[in-house]
């Protein structure tokens, strides 16, 4: 099934998005900064969210972990 149509998969490809695009920025923070507008600025704002709100995003991580291995 495709991961819009399934809420858990659409839960779990924007949470990788989020981790993805904070560890990006932390370890090439020109990749991110430099598209704020637009269509590549989900990407900035992803990092900004993982940023702020990363021990919630971890614990959303570790509940989606554990979801995942009880199916």
């Amino acid at each position: 099934m495709s991961a819009l149509f399934n809420f858990q998969s659409l839960l779990l490809v924007i949470l990788l998005c989020i981790c993805t695009c904070t560890y990006v920025r932390a370890v090439a923070p020109r990749l991110i900064d430099r598209n704020k507008q637009g269509f590549l600025g989900l990407f900035f704002m992803s990092a900004r969210i993982g940023e702020r709100l990363s021990p919630y995003v971890g614990l959303a991580c570790v509940a989606m972990a554990i979801t995942i291995i009880m199916q």
